[in-house]
């Protein structure tokens, strides 16, 4: 959702400063970098190692929960080519499901901008015993959509997301945000969304399957 199919990571990146700087702290671009993509937990250890106190997770992710509902309704923007694309996917009948670090409470907010008719089904970072990196998150979205993970593409714009999608075994549509990614033989690039169509992801698909 956040860098993928919303321009949120800066409104993120607003939210995180302002936690950093209520400890009378500052947000090194290193560790925010970490934090793209990354569940609540594990962003909370980097800005507790990061300023050298140990923060409380209820009252810190209270905080951030209750900045970013500011800032989500005033702030949210679809990323190139994102809407555009959702749309078509739904058109064709194929069936969608949102996957996010980002926990229940603020996703919905997000899917009321969205529209959460584009969606089957979603999995937030609350809702998993082990957030992104680790399979879970796509794992348990295939589950919803009774989908062989093997034939879901999954469009992702952070590392921590791209290995979690991977590790699931998902073929990986990588579109960098705010941090870059690597090429890889496991995974398709692009600079945006705004050239994809769903020919290209079935095409990802069959590509896929036909491999020894």
């Amino acid at each position: 959702m956040d860098g993928t199919l919303l321009d949120s990571e800066k409104v993120w990146e607003v939210a995180l400063h302002d936690l950093a700087a209520s400890f009378g702290g500052r947000l090194s671009p290193a560790a925010r970098a970490l934090m793209v993509g990354a569940s609540m937990s594990r962003s909370t250890a980097i800005m507790s190692a990061e300023l050298g106190v140990e923060l409380d997770p209820v009252t810190t992710r209270r905080f951030l929960h209750e900045r970013m509902a500011e800032l989500f309704a005033a702030e949210l923007a679809w990323k190139p080519g994102a809407e555009r694309l959702l749309l078509a996917v739904r058109e064709a009948g194929i069936p969608t499901a949102l996957v996010t670090a980002t926990q229940r409470k603020l996703t919905e907010d997000a899917l009321n901008f969205m529209g959460r008719h584009l969606f089957d089904a979603s999995v937030c970072g609350d809702e998993v015993t082990r957030g992104k990196p680790d399979p879970e998150p796509y794992q348990r979205a295939a589950a919803l959509l009774g989908a062989d993970p093997a034939r879901c593409v999954a469009i992702e714009d952070s590392p921590t997301g791209i290995q979690s999608a991977e590790g699931a075994g998902c073929a990986v549509l990588a579109v960098p945000s705010e941090i870059p990614i690597a090429p890889a033989t496991s995974r398709v690039l692009r600079e945006s969304l705004i050239d994809v169509d769903v020919d290209q992801l079935q095409q990802m698909i069959a590509e896929r399957l036909s491999r020894p």
